[in-house]
């Protein structure tokens, strides 16, 4: 059985698996009290030399290795999850409002349109009171407010009822939507023919909007399902997976919506790798990892 271990057993650790420790005991110490040795060590992976196998590791590191790599690793992923959340949340936005806007207006009658079987799929409705209508849900203040007032309703309008509904669920909305024109409706506003090709690339935007959310390593991600092709980039056996890929995608939605914070996101990217463009440790991993590519 595997037991806890004080600050300074985990700098031997380090040590004993060959990381050089280049800074001071007291700087090492500080950060393992900030960021953790378990967290840290998600960031130390790519310098095992069993890496990118992640069975049966040896835990030792790469000759050369040094514990201010790993922290230079761990702040570039802090400072990329930031940046994207922020633009990511400029899409989840949008296409919550773009989605909410074409159905209402086209079910001008039915202000619940998503538990109206005429609109969305059975199998939606039938779970919507136990996957989100919920007594959680219901507790949102402006959801309790809407039913305070409006005792004899079940539940709050689209607009209230949507607004409070997360970027993966308003997506199922999208999905579950019987009538096709409704969402090509919604495809263009996004400036994509394909409705699944929409699909697909909001889906890659919720997982790393939800990896960024739990501050888990982004670096590293791949999607678990390849993007499609489609007008964002050119897909390849390489890159389908590849955070830069989703990265191109979200550039791609993003300049849908302003053409202006496609710019800005564009060059804070660029500006942030470009801070280890000199760095052969970690651009080899920004350039492997995240399939970025410098500009040389």
């Amino acid at each position: 059985m595997k037991k806890a271990t004080t600050i300074e057993q985990q700098i031997e650790i380090l040590r004993s698996r060959g990381m050089t420790i280049d800074v001071s005991e007291e700087k090492a110490k500080e950060v393992l009290l900030d960021i953790g040795y378990f967290k840290l060590g998600f960031y130390c992976f790519p310098f095992e030399k069993d890496y990118p196998r992640k069975e049966n590791r040896s835990h030792e590191y790469k000759s050369g290795t040094k514990f201010s790599d790993v922290i230079n690793l761990y702040y570039l992923d802090v400072n990329l999850r930031y940046l994207l959340t922020k633009y990511i949340n400029r899409i989840e936005v949008n296409f919550r409002t773009k989605v909410i806007y074409e159905v209402s207006l086209s079910y001008p009658n039915s202000n619940t349109w998503f538990v109206d079987p005429t609109v969305m799929d059975k199998s939606y409705i039938d779970k919507f009171d136990t996957k989100v209508y919920n007594d959680t849900f219901k507790n949102n203040n402006v959801i309790k407010l809407h039913h305070k007032k409006y005792i004899n309703d079940k539940y709050a309008p689209a607009w209230k009822t949507m607004e409070f509904v997360t970027f993966g669920g308003v997506l199922n909305v999208l999905r579950n939507l019987k009538d096709p024109s409704v969402k090509q409706k919604i495809s263009n506003h996004f400036g994509i023919g394909s409705i699944s090709v929409l699909e697909n690339y909001i889906e890659s935007i919720v997982k790393i909007r939800n990896v960024c959310a739990h501050s888990t390593a982004l670096f590293d991600f791949t999607l678990p399902k390849s993007l499609k092709k489609g007008p964002a980039l050119k897909i390849t056996q390489s890159n389908k997976n590849q955070l830069q890929s989703v990265i191109r995608v979200v550039l791609f939605i993003l300049g849908k919506i302003s053409v202006n914070r496609k710019v800005d996101l564009e060059k804070e990217i660029t500006g942030l790798f470009d801070e280890y463009k000199n760095d052969k440790t970690i651009r080899c991993i920004i350039e492997n990892c995240i399939g970025y590519s410098f500009a040389e």
